[in-house]
């Protein structure tokens, strides 16, 4: 399947390489990019070749936010043009989240705005050395869209997110990286190699296992202990009887490397 604002292929070791494609409209978030990432979440979701998801962008910017030039010209209609949008958007970050998949996203020159917001939803970030960000949106006059407020509030905590929504803070990498905003920093030219093996090594480990982790985790932010402890308790057993787990376990006493089958 072609895109118009994005590219996506799958490897043959089971890495799904998704790239924004619009470096002249700096990967902005438009009607149009919403729809197609959400096309691509669906796509990434029912094909089992694929274990993990590389996310990259090209030009100098992973996503600047919003389509301003797009919402100008929008006029009186913007409100019903953004929330036509937002269905879309939402719903391809609402299946990410679902998708029993690790998702990685490789951050070159900026994410803002939407794009931050974006960004925040992916399971791991790679972030360039040299890479910025910000939310911007009471900059422009509005407020926070593309679920910061679930994400982004939960990875940095309560002050620091007021902090990036009411003043625009503009981070750096380093600090992104001290308030648990990215996972790795490294050189700008090393981002989508890093972001790639990143992938490829989650690709070939145990990937049922590592989708059914994802799923413990986030849901043991919003369940009280007990739920927690039980949501956890079923998915450990139903892994311990699948190959991986007694392929793990068995590798583990014999002190050999074990070989995963992604089940």
């Amino acid at each position: 399947m072609s895109y118009e604002t994005l590219s996506y292929e799958v490897a043959d070791n089971g890495v799904a390489h998704l790239r924004f494609t619009r470096p002249k409209s700096a990967n902005s978030v438009s009607p149009d990019f919403s729809r197609e990432l959400r096309e691509v979440m669906v796509a990434v979701e029912f094909d089992d070749s694929v274990k993990a998801v590389s996310v990259t962008a090209d030009g100098k910017v992973f996503c600047a936010g919003g389509d301003l030039k797009l919402f100008h010209a929008a006029g009186k209609d913007l409100p019903q043009v953004a929330s036509d949008m937002l269905v879309d958007f939402h719903a391809a970050i609402y299946k990410m989240n679902r998708t029993p998949k690790p998702f990685i996203a490789g951050v070159r020159g900026a994410a803002g705005g939407a794009g931050l917001s974006l960004m925040s939803s992916f399971d791991l970030v790679v972030s360039a050395e040299s890479a910025k960000y910000t939310m911007a949106y009471t900059a422009a006059g509005v407020t926070p869209d593309g679920t910061s407020s679930y994400f982004l509030a939960r990875h940095i905590g309560l002050r620091r997110m007021m902090d990036l929504t009411l003043t625009n803070r503009v981070l750096s990498a380093a600090e992104a990286e001290s308030w648990g905003l990215v996972n790795r920093v490294v050189p700008d030219d090393e981002v989508d190699a890093t972001t790639a093996e990143m992938a490829t090594k989650l690709a070939s480990g145990a990937a049922g296992a590592l989708g059914e982790a994802k799923r413990v985790i986030y849901n043991g932010l919003e369940v009280p202990l007990e739920a927690a402890g039980e949501f956890e308790a079923r998915a450990i057993t139903r892994a311990m009887g699948k190959h991986d787990a007694q392929e793990g376990i068995a590798a583990f006493v014999e002190k050999r490397r074990p070989t995963f089958h992604g089940r």
